[in-house]
C-alpha cells in the first residue's frame, strides 16, 4: 500500500520526520510531498524544503521525496496513492484536518489516516522554529543537524 505524508515542511521538524518514519512502519511506500501553498510566507524554497527532507528521509527504506503543485487528490491520483497521513498535535489540527478528509474524499474516494504526533514532539510547528530562529534563538534540537545549519545560513543571510 502507498502512502503520502504532504506539507509544507518550511523546514522539516523532528515532529514531521516523527509522522514520515511512523508511517514508514505502516505503509510499503510513502511519498513525502513538498506543497506550495499560496498563504503561507516561506523561508526555504520548495526546492530547497525538497533537498532539505530528500536528505532527512535518506536512510528510511520506502521513502521518497517530491514536490507536489496542485490539488492533492489529483497528485495522488497520479502516483497511484492509496492513502493520506496526517499527522496531529491538538485538537484544532483535528478541526481542520477532518474538514480536508472529508473534502478529499468527496472529491476522490481518499481515505485519510490522522497520527498523533509523539508527544515529545508536539508542541513543534514549522512557524514557531522560523519565529525563534529569526530571533537568534538555537532550533537545533527541533531540527535535523543540516537544517539547523540550512536555517542559521538563512536567518544571518548567507544563503
Amino acid at each position: 500500500m502507498r502512502a503520502i505524508c504532504p506539507g509544507s515542511f518550511d523546514p522539516v521538524t523532528h515532529g514531521h520526520l516523527d509522522i514520515v518514519t511512523r508511517s514508514a512502519h505502516l505503509f510499503d511506500e510513502v511519498i513525502v510531498a513538498v506543497g506550495r501553498n499560496s498563504a503561507k510566507n516561506y523561508l526555504f524554497t520548495p526546492d530547497e524544503r525538497v533537498a532539505m527532507l530528500t536528505d532527512a528521509v535518506k536512510d528510511l527504506p520506502g521513502v521518497s521525496v517530491m514536490l507536489l503543485d496542485g490539488l492533492l487528490v489529483d497528485f495522488c491520483r497520479d502516483q497511484g496513492v492509496d492513502v493520506i497521513v496526517k499527522g496531529l498535535r491538538f485538537a484544532s489540527d483535528f478541526d481542520f484536518e477532518l474538514q480536508m478528509a472529508q473534502m478529499n474524499h468527496a472529491l476522490s474516494g481518499i481515505e485519510t489516516i490522522m497520527l498523533p504526533t509523539s508527544a515529545q514532539w508536539s508542541h513543534l510547528s514549522s512557524t514557531m522554529i522560523r519565529e525563534i530562529a529569526k530571533l537568534g534563538g538555537d532550533v537545533s534540537q527541533f531540527v535535523t543537524p543540516q537544517v539547523a545549519e540550512a536555517i542559521a545560513a538563512k536567518s544571518t543571510g548567507q544563503a
